[in-house]
């Protein structure tokens, strides 16, 4: 049985993901741009929600998605790439802090010597 999905845990960052997270980034940063000077705020935070989400979905929930969903809420720095800037550093930072996992199963311990080996004394001079 699948455990249910965590959005606090950061999923392994394949370039699928990688690309995937950039792409709704880019998207959402332009969507915005193009809708910006129309004025329809409520398009606006429905498209900031829904990058959040698939952001979060796609890498992992990370606190510096916070604030930028809280930036997208003023009316002129929306124009900025701000999804972008956001998702590009998490995913940086990700790949700084990304260790392999082992598999402890299929993980070989060598097999100790059967008979102890006596320490060697160097010889006297």
């Amino acid at each position: 049985m699948k455990p249910p999905f965590n959005w606090f845990l950061s999923p392994p960052l394949t370039p699928f993901r990688r690309w995937g997270a950039m792409a709704v980034a880019v998207v959402a940063d332009g969507l915005q741009f193009l809708v910006g000077p129309l004025g329809w705020v409520g398009l606006d935070q429905a498209i900031d929600a829904v990058a959040m989400v698939l952001t979060s979905a796609l890498i992992g929930f990370h606190p510096l998605l916070l604030p930028t969903f809280l930036i997208e809420l003023i009316p002129v720095a929306d124009l900025l790439p701000t999804w972008t800037g956001c998702v590009w550093l998490v995913i940086s930072l990700r790949k700084k802090q990304h260790t392999e996992v082992v598999d402890i199963e299929a993980t070989t311990v060598p097999n100790k010597p059967t008979q102890p080996v006596p320490p060697q004394i160097p010889p006297k001079q």
